[in-house]
């Protein structure tokens, strides 16, 4: 049995950070990643941003290769099956074992997926191994159906649109972004996909599909049928929880951290998209972002090398498509009341939680009130998150007369 001081089950972007951060601390003590994908850690927004619309952002640049740390070794095509809590070891689906001093489980989320095989021509996008596929597929005028209009659904599609591409975007919402954005940031979104040749088939789902003769058909919700070269899914993702949960840790949406990111058990921690944990501004939270994988994993690997730090980071998230590029913080859910201080392409605004009922809409006549829960900031070079974070912060109820000049727009 192979053990190591610090064993980490995931090899993304929160084992990567994690070795820096243990580095931080402690650079004698052995580092031990095993990965299920049969390569290592990349910068996974990459694949879906940069990697189609960046010429000088090139595939060489993706890689994190932590395991050119001289004490750390990655292990890839090793999923794990099991843990023994009580003996401080982990076991493989081939029948490996490896023990641990410390363990952090960083395994990520799955993406969901229909009834429909993955092959060369259809994809469940997640991995590099899917940026390959699809790298392969693109371009020459080819037919690609993207389904799913959330962050990689709608960041693929205007990838592809850009690559030599016909491509038609499916997703359940009326209007693209409509359950996430304010009316009128979802309403230019929507316009700019069609302006840029984007064919929309809002307000429709995949209920099967089927591969026959090089080309996907897909039926849809309302009986029509939809052929193309290829199919990418992205339907969203859902925490990789099930090891954790066979070993008796608690979950809750994902594995249930402390404010140190420990589980109940003291030698095991868990972080980035798989981890559940108590924002100190948000309250219990999951994230399943970049901005939390990258510091988040940097504050485990510190405090599982002995550093008395908690973790503080309200961490943000991000899209860039075409010509709209918004970060944002909080909860983004266009059913609550949302206060708009904007001006031309810029703005910030505001989600509001308040004690009415959802079915008693506000008046025309009388301000929204409530305590701010997420705040949108759309179309600034530097976005003042400190400042979002501080609006986020206050308890009280606001509206949009303490509201409006909060946040400049510079």
């Amino acid at each position: 049995m192979q053990r190591y001081d610090y064993l980490i089950v995931g090899a993304g972007m929160v084992a990567a950070n994690a070795v820096d951060g243990i580095r931080e601390r402690d650079s004698e003590g052995s580092i031990g990643i095993l990965g299920a994908e049969p390569r290592g850690p990349v910068t996974r927004p990459a694949l879906s941003k940069k990697l189609w619309t960046d010429p000088e952002f090139g595939y060489d640049k993706i890689w994190m290769q932590p395991e050119q740390d001289p004490g750390t070794t990655l292990h890839v095509d090793t999923r794990v099956s099991a843990i023994d809590r009580q003996a401080r070891k982990v076991t493989t689906r081939n029948g490996e074992t490896f023990g641990y001093g410390q363990l952090l489980l960083a395994t990520g989320c799955d993406p969901i997926r229909l009834d429909l095989a993955e092959s060369e021509r259809v994809r469940y996008f997640r991995s590099v191994d899917d940026y390959d596929h699809l790298r392969r597929l693109a371009g020459e005028n080819r037919h690609i159906a993207v389904v799913g209009g959330s962050y990689i659904g709608s960041e693929l599609a205007a990838a592809l649109i850009q690559n030599d591409c016909r491509v038609t975007l499916i997703c359940p919402e009326p209007v693209l972004g409509g359950g996430m954005l304010p009316p009128e940031v979802a309403d230019r979104l929507h316009q700019t996909y069609l302006d840029h040749g984007v064919a929309l088939l809002s307000g429709r789902k995949v209920k099967a599909g089927r591969e026959a003769d090089s080309t996907v058909t897909l039926e849809l919700d309302d009986g029509s049928e939809l052929a193309a070269d290829g199919v990418m899914f992205g339907l969203g993702v859902e925490p990789c929880t099930e090891l954790a949960q066979a070993a008796g840790l608690e979950i809750d949406g994902g594995i249930l951290v402390d404010e140190r990111l420990r589980t109940a058990d003291a030698a095991i921690y868990a972080a980035g998209d798989v981890a559940t944990y108590p924002d100190r501004i948000l309250g219990r939270w999951h994230a399943e972002h970049v901005d939390n994988a990258n510091c988040q994993g940097a504050a485990v690997g510190r405090i599982m090398a002995g550093s008395d730090e908690t973790y503080t980071h309200t961490p943000y998230f991000y899209s860039n498509v075409f010509d709209i590029a918004w970060k944002a913080l909080g909860r983004l859910d266009s059913t609550l009341d949302i206060v708009a201080d904007s001006h031309a392409d810029k703005g910030v605004y505001y989600y509001l939680e308040s004690d009415r009922l959802e079915s008693d809409r506000v008046e025309p006549d009388r301000l929204a009130s409530g305590r701010v829960v997420g705040v949108l900031l759309l179309g600034f070079d530097e976005a003042p998150l400190d400042a979002a974070r501080e609006v986020l912060a206050e308890p009280g109820p606001q509206d949009a007369t303490t509201l409006s000049g909060r946040i400049s727009l510079g």
